[in-house]
């Protein structure tokens, strides 16, 4: 699950198996009425995360994350 932690979305890393790592220029989409946080960690690792529709909104209007599409 994604947790909104100093502005940023953060998400577990399936190939460093960590935990809270933050995503690097997340893109929310929007999916069969789901939003789905991409992006990558730093080291180049891709990473998704499934947020509600509120955090979805806060973090981009905080800047945190940009549109994607499905809006």
């Amino acid at each position: 699950m994604a947790t909104p932690t100093s502005g940023g979305i953060t998400a577990y890393s399936v190939k460093t198996k960590t935990k809270n790592v933050p995503m690097v220029n997340p893109v929310i989409d929007v999916k069969s009425g789901r939003y789905i946080a991409t992006g990558t960690d730093a080291a180049g690792n891709k990473m998704a995360a499934i947020l509600n529709k509120a955090t979805a909104e806060g973090h981009i209007a905080s800047g945190a994350a940009k549109k994607g599409s499905g809006w």
